[in-house]
């Protein structure tokens, strides 16, 4: 007998499917802005000077970094494909963006604050954790060893030491 609160499984996998695919194209694009300039970006030159002014050097480098990490985070998180790699990936880029950016101004978006890389790094690792679903292409190729929750831990573990590292190598000027 189902609980009451029970969701029908093809339910569940087709509300997973469209978080998915919204979240993932929406941070596929969001990376595109850094990559290519596409949808009002500042492309890579753009990004790598305001990325500078932050500390981060050389700029260019570190924009090509977080541009490729939202870009391919995304579009891996709309496919489905490769489990917690691309929630990963983003959780690693919103945990820079909260850190750097967002953390001195007051918590809600309206005042550039923590609200939005705090509710898109913990999207991220719910989904990381929730797995990709049966509408995806882990589903369809059989890809479990990235499903289990030891790999889907250090995985994720893996995003965090990378925004750690980032932050390390960050040499903010004086009062910035």
């Amino acid at each position: 007998m189902e609980s009451p609160g029970a969701i029908d499984p093809q339910l569940f996998d087709l509300g997973l499917f469209v978080i998915r695919v919204v979240f993932g194209l929406v941070f596929a694009a969001h990376g595109a802005q850094k990559l290519f300039g596409w949808f009002g970006g500042y492309g890579i030159a753009g990004t790598g000077g305001f990325l500078e002014s932050m500390g981060f050097r050389p700029g260019k480098m570190f924009a090509t970094a977080a541009g490729l990490s939202e870009f391919v985070g995304g579009l891996l998180l709309a496919l489905g494909f490769l489990g917690p790699v691309g929630p990963a990936l983003l959780l690693s880029v919103m945990l820079i963006a909260g850190i750097t950016v967002h953390r001195k101004n007051a918590f809600f978006v309206a005042t550039n604050g923590l609200e939005h890389p705090l509710i898109m790094a913990t999207a991220a690792v719910g989904i990381g954790l929730t797995g990709p679903g049966r509408y995806s292409l882990d589903a369809a190729f059989g890809n479990g060893a990235l499903l289990t929750p030891t790999a889907t831990w250090i995985i994720l573990a893996i995003g965090v030491i990378g925004a750690i590292g980032n932050l390390a190598l960050r040499r903010p000027a004086p009062g910035v």
